[in-house]
Formats: structure tokens, sequence, C-alpha cells
């Protein structure tokens, strides 16, 4: 496990982080929510203490262990299922930070469970996201999250947990004196990529890989954005397309964890912006549910490029955090399934309104599922004036 001066290191990367999310200065009094996995109490309690000295207010909450959560969508009824504990909502109209940490003890115990369960709750707490993607369009939210080494995870990724904790340490800097300084620099370098991609006037985007070949439509009004502070490591450069632009095929190789269930070589037909076809070398039928959680879960929400100069990560983790994340010899793309972020939008956030969304493209749903491809890939732009341009091979933008 991570040493107390590698969990102090960890803390102010998470409170750099929070704080670079939010733009806005926290204030005296400000509230932050703590959500964290029993693993990771020593963290928290760090966080905890640090967060007092800066003069806010605290709030930590232990996530239920995953005894409770196959208890919970085993025996509960619809309406249990849809329960949403009074004060959550006025709770979310006043939070100005959040931080989750994430040290989950199993990735496999809700397989069994029937995934229409966990749908219903994912449908039923939205309004509780809206109330905080609200709040963070107006610079009045904040957060980030981050991972700590478990055994389990360590099994599912194949590695001893050893080897999982030294990948974490190296992926957020935790072996430098000054890791913030670090991020910093990742930070004003993404910049100058965002904006070069921002300055182009780009119609269509073609991805090619061995398994791939799928056009995206970024459509009007956006931008790229990424390595914000909002996850912990974060080396993405990402926009939310119009999803009525997605044609194509799209294979996702690395495998992917979610709500207890392993899906693997999962492979997308788009047409008209909806998924049509679905194969899958594991987990097919959990897919094809996730795909009927609302009725735009099966479109697109983002796209997403991983420069190899940033990212440390060079093995597959068994979570989303990192594996989105992960650089190796090629670097990676991914796109997610269900909600946009309403960040991309190029007036700015707090601009977006529901009726704009909808005339632009950009995707509501419940649903935001990351599907990694770590193949090597060509990204090709399509630009308004008729020309084309690589804006990303062999792992790098150009």
């Amino acid at each position: 496990m991570l040493n107390q001066e590698q969990l102090q290191r960890y803390a102010d990367i998470l409170i750099w982080g929070m704080q670079t999310a939010r733009g806005n200065t926290f204030q005296k009094g400000d509230i932050v929510l703590i959500r964290y996995d029993l693993p990771a109490r020593p963290l928290c309690e760090i966080l905890f203490a640090q967060l007092l000295r800066r003069g806010l207010n605290p709030i930590q909450r232990l996530n239920g262990s995953p005894g409770m959560e196959h208890a919970f969508f085993s025996l509960t009824d619809s309406s249990q299922l849809r329960f949403v504990p009074p004060g959550e909502e006025d709770l979310m109209h006043h939070l100005n930070g959040a931080i989750s940490l994430l040290a989950p003890e199993s990735l496999t115990h809700l397989q069994n469970v029937n995934p229409e369960h966990i749908g219903t709750s994912i449908v039923a707490r939205k309004k509780l996201r809206d109330i905080l993607d609200s709040r963070e369009n107006s610079g009045e939210f904040g957060w980030t999250l981050c991972l700590l080494p478990t055994a389990e995870l360590a099994v599912q990724a194949g590695i001893s947990e050893q080897a999982y904790t030294r990948q974490i340490i190296q992926a957020c800097y935790l072996d430098c004196l000054d890791p913030i300084t670090q991020w910093r620099e990742i930070y004003a370098k993404a910049d100058s990529i965002k904006e070069h991609l921002n300055s182009l006037s780009i119609e269509s985007l073609h991805l090619e890989s061995k398994n791939c070949d799928l056009k995206i439509t970024p459509g009007r009004q956006r931008k790229w954005v990424g390595i914000s502070g909002h996850n912990i490591p974060s080396f993405e450069i990402f926009t939310s397309p119009d999803w009525r632009g997605t044609e194509g095929t799209y294979f996702m190789d690395q495998p992917s964890f979610r709500s207890g269930n392993l899906v693997k070589d999962l492979e997308l037909e788009f047409a008209k912006g909806r998924v049509i076809s679905v194969k899958a070398g594991q987990g097919e039928d959990f897919v094809k549910k996730q795909l009927e959680l609302d009725q735009n879960s099966n479109k697109i929400g983002e796209f997403s490029l991983t420069d190899i100069r940033f990212s440390r990560i060079d093995r597959f983790m068994a979570h989303t955090l990192f594996d989105e994340n992960f650089g190796g010899e090629h670097g990676n793309c991914h796109i997610a399934l269900g909600a946009s972020y309403a960040e991309t939008y190029q007036p700015g956030a707090a601009n977006l309104t529901a009726d704009l969304k909808k005339e632009l493209g950009f995707n509501d749903s419940a649903l935001h599922w990351d599907l990694v491809n770590t193949e090597p890939k060509k990204v090709t732009a399509r630009l308004k004036s008729g020309g084309t341009e690589v804006i990303y091979q062999n792992g790098k933008f150009f």
C-alpha cells in the first residue's frame, strides 16, 4: 500500500485537482463532500484534516460494501430502487466540492444481478447529478476522484498488489517530491494541443485502426477540453460530438468492468448516430441492457484521445479511471456511450440550455460508459475547407 508520505502527496494533488476543476476559488465555509470506500480511509482522514485547515466544511460518506450493493440490487422492489434519501437533493444544491476515493473490494459482485435493477437506480439518481452539473457549469462546484490499490484490483489486472501500487505511484507522480509542479506542466502542455485543435475548422473525424473504422462529427460550437483536474490521473483530451453524425464500427479491446460485470472484445456498429449492432466476447447481454437504460444510452457522448508523452500508464489496470488514460506504446482512444459533457460547448457550459443541447446534438443520458481501444491508430480531420489533417498517430497528437 501507499506510505504516509505518498498519501500526503495524493491528498495535495486531489485538492489541487478539485480547485483547478472548479476554477472559482474556494471560500472559507464552502462544503466539500468526500466519498470513500473503506480501504481508502487513511487517505480520507488526511484529506479531512487538510480541508479543515483550509477553513472548509468537509462531509464524509462511506460507500456501501459489495455485500450491501448486492443485497440492494437483489432484494429491493421498484420503489426502493428509486428511493432517494430525504435531504440528498438539498445537499447537492449546497455542495461546492467533491472528492471520491475509489478502492473497490470487488469488481464482479453484481454479475448475477438483473442489470435492469441497476439501471433503474441510476436513472432515479440522475437528478442529483444534474444539480451538480448545473452548479459546476456556473463555477459553484468542482470535483475530482482517484483510485487506491486493493487486492481485488490487482487480481483482476493480473499483477501483484505491489506492482499495482507502483503503477499508481508512477501514473500520479507520487514518486516526485513536488508532484503538483509535474501536474501543472502537463496542464500547460495540454493547453497548447487543445489550442491547436480548437483552431481547426473540423467537418468530421475518421478513426482508423485494425478493428475500428469510425466517422465522428464534432458538430457546431464545440471545443476540445481535458486534463482539467477532474480525474487523478487524467491525460485525455476530448470533445463531445454531435451524436447524429456517428457512422461505422468501433472496437473496445481493453476489458471493461461496469456495475459488477465484465465486458470483453466489444464491437459496436453505428448508423445515423445510433448503435445498431452489438457483439462481445463476454458480457454481450449486459451491454444490450445498458443500451436500453434510456432513450439516449445507445448514442455517443464523448470522443477522447490520450498522448503517450503525458501518460505513464503502461498496462491494463482493471479500472476505467486508469484504463481510459492508458499510454503504453500506442496511446488510446475511447468513446463514451451516453451523456455528453457541457464543458465542450464553445460559448461556455453555463450557456448550454436544454433546447441548445437538442439542437446541437449533445447527448443527454443517465449512462456514461467509456470504451477503450489501444490499437495503433490514425485520426484524420476532414476540414470544412475541403482539406485533411492527421491530428493523431502513433499515440501522439501532431
